[in-house]
């Protein structure tokens, strides 16, 4: 098992927002995974970063007021300081906007079109922009995406296609012969039953609606679908050169790939387990050996959703309960397959119940009683008695439970195996009363060997914990005193070492208030909601109009020349216009908002086409475009905007 690869990636995460709880979960998970492949002798490799293409993004960064690479560089920031703050101990950070990657992307795209991959067609069908997915009639929900939710919309534009038909059975046969291929298993019947057995649809591969992505270099009209775009990031981070055989790649990407695993969110599992494999058959490469589909964390009851308001955020609750706080509860509470649920109360409770409680009160009585009786030195064990064995065996059980479980990716089991470890650690104190043993000199050495059974379970323990909470562990092997860390001296039970001094002892977890906790929570949310925007009630409406009638109002830029008021008209000011092709006069309304200064020189929108009214005595010929009625807010244009310009 020594230096045996292990090369293990996370889904990319999207860089158009922070993520919350339940998108840094699958960092925590991955995180743990990797660790624990490294404590037990792989030569890991652990990849993540960030997914920088697409529609929505480019959305994004031009409500911001920013390119799209200054939003993915600050966004990227973001996601990379949250799985920092985890803990994350990930070895590559690839960005899809690196050049390397765009030119590794490009050149794949090419292969595939000149292999006869790809064919250029139209699309027209149903897309969800938040998902950067295309869907046909059958696939949509009531009019909205079946993966996120949000309505979809028509589109229909020039794109390339790939020919996924021509690889369908060929991916049936592997994931009929490669059980393990996708899991849980319950994910392989919904991909093989819902997508690959009923007919596989050739997929868009190529975008003309938009610019922000990889551009096709033989097209430049099109830009690289996002997914084929950050589904190769499994392949270019690691050196794959799209010009080479895979004999003739990098030493590096031949020791690496295939991938061991794939973590990923199970609602992008259609794209990794059929459309990532079938590019990877185009290329002739191998396949990775499993994805894993982990379920969601769900705020309560309900999926998290900034519109809904149940976003909750790893680094924030780490503030509260500390970054091994954060992890264990996330590990701990999520099911194999199903999805978990997120409060403040379960992670409270879950904080207070196994690592204050059980855990933190174990090491803190364990080592205040070796101080006290032993004067801060491991004893030295005399001996088996009553309830020793049943420790040593318990020990014994959790390192090979959790052992196999992590192996299969139950995580929230493992780390229950594990905790069975210190409950029983904390009976067996019931049972041996050493502070009872302390009273009768006759009895030390049967008090020395309670104590040491007690320090090396939670020695023990601690070297199970470490891919779980590794900072935790590190505490608490510090307050032992003890090098003896590594995942081999848990082969057998005993391996601290007697007489040596312990370390400064140190609360692991703090015990924290419920009601105090629940009431600042509370009072965050009270306040949060004060100060967001209001509510508008929905106006009146006109009645509905067809294009061709909105079509007939002709709107366009003009400049304000001049501005003075009428007289006897508080309210109005005669205002001078330039369209570029002719000056014309207006009367506006806005004499109480604006003062001449603040419109000479500005562009606006003029109706172009208003029939000529008189106002106090005076000719208008146009309108100027404004919002609101109590507060009137005329609408500027940018100052490069041609006088004259029709404005659509």
């Amino acid at each position: 098992m020594a230096n045996e690869k292990f090369y293990l990636t996370t889904a990319i995460a999207y860089a158009s927002s922070k993520p919350h709880m339940g998108n840094t979960y699958e960092i925590i998970m991955s995180d743990a995974v990797a660790r624990f492949r490294r404590q037990t002798g792989y030569d890991v490799y652990f990849c993540t970063g960030t997914d920088e293409h697409g529609q929505k993004i480019e959305n994004r960064a031009k409500d911001a007021g920013l390119s799209p690479q200054e939003y993915v560089d600050g966004v990227a920031g973001v996601i990379r300081g949250v799985w920092d703050c985890m803990g994350s101990s990930y070895d590559r950070f690839i960005r899809t906007t690196e050049p390397g990657h765009v030119r590794a992307v490009q050149k794949i795209f090419r292969r595939f079109y000149e292999k006869g991959d790809i064919y250029k067609g139209h699309y027209e069908g149903w897309y969800c922009t938040p998902c950067e997915s295309f869907f046909t009639n059958t696939q949509i929900v009531d009019g909205k995406c079946p993966d996120c939710g949000a309505p979809v919309t028509q589109a229909r534009e020039e794109a390339y296609f790939f020919k996924m038909s021509a690889y369908a059975d060929r991916l049936i046969k592997y994931i009929e012969d490669h059980p393990g291929f996708i899991q849980p298993e319950s994910r392989k019947n919904e991909m093989m039953n819902n997508f690959l057995k009923v007919g596989l649809q050739d997929l868009c591969v190529s975008r003309t609606s938009f610019k922000w992505g990889i551009p096709v270099d033989f097209d430049d009209k099109h830009v690289v679908y996002v997914w084929l775009d950050a589904l190769t990031n499994y392949i270019t981070a690691i050196g794959y050169d799209p010009d080479k055989s895979y004999e003739e790649q990098s030493e590096q990407f031949r020791r690496l790939w295939p991938a061991d695993v794939h973590i990923i969110g199970k609602d992008i599992l259609r794209f990794h387990t059929i459309y990532w494999p079938i590019f990877l058959m185009a290329l002739d490469l191998p396949l990775p050996k499993k994805v894993f589909g982990h379920p969601w964390f769900n705020f309560g009851a309900d999926k998290m959703s900034k519109s809904k308001g149940n976003v909750v955020y790893a680094d924030e609750l780490a503030e509260s309960f500390g970054r091994d706080g954060v992890r264990y509860y996330a590990l701990a509470d999520m099911p194999y397959a199903n999805d978990g649920s997120v409060t403040y109360q379960n992670v409270l409770n879950r904080y207070n119940q196994d690592l204050a409680n059980n855990l933190g009160n174990l090491v803190s009585r364990t080592h205040a009683m070796t101080k006290k009786y032993f004067d801060g030195i491991v004893p030295t064990p005399a001996g088996e008695e009553g309830p020793d064995a049943d420790l040593k065996a318990t020990a014994e059980k959790a390192k090979k439970a959790s052992f196999d479980l992590m192996n299969d990716y139950h995580i929230a089991d493992a780390l229950e195996a594990i905790f069975t470890l210190f409950g029983r650690a904390n009976k067996y104190i019931d049972e041996t009363t050493p502070w009872i043993l302390a009273k009768d000199e006759s009895n030390r050495a049967r008090l020395g060997t309670v104590l040491y059974n007690l320090l090396e379970a939670v020695r023990f323990g601690a070297v199970l914990l470490t891919p779980f909470i590794p900072d935790t562990a590190e505490n608490i092997f510090r307050q032992l005193g003890t090098d003896k860390t590594g995942y081999r001296t848990t082969d057998v039970f005993g391996a601290l070492e007697s007489g040596k001094p312990l370390g400064e002892a140190k609360t692991l977890f703090a015990r924290i208030d419920e009601a105090k906790f629940l009431a600042e929570i509370e009072a965050k949310r009270k306040a949060a909601e004060e100060n967001a925007p209001k509510q508008v009630a929905e106006p009146a409406h006109e009645a509905e109009i067809k294009i061709d009638r909105f079509g007939e109002i002709e709107l366009r830029s003009a400049q304000i020349l001049t501005c003075e008021p009428i007289p006897k008209a508080k309210k109005l000011y005669r205002i001078e216009v330039d369209l570029g092709y002719e000056r014309r006069q207006i009367v506006s309304g806005i004499a109480k908002f604006y003062k001449p200064e603040d419109l000479i020189g500005k562009k606006v929108i003029v109706v172009a086409n208003l029939a000529p009214a008189t106002l106090c005595g005076v000719e208008s010929k146009g309108m100027l475009l404004a919002s609101g009625e109590e507060d009137v807010r005329v609408i500027f244009l940018d100052p490069a905007t041609p006088n004259g310009e029709r404005i659509h």
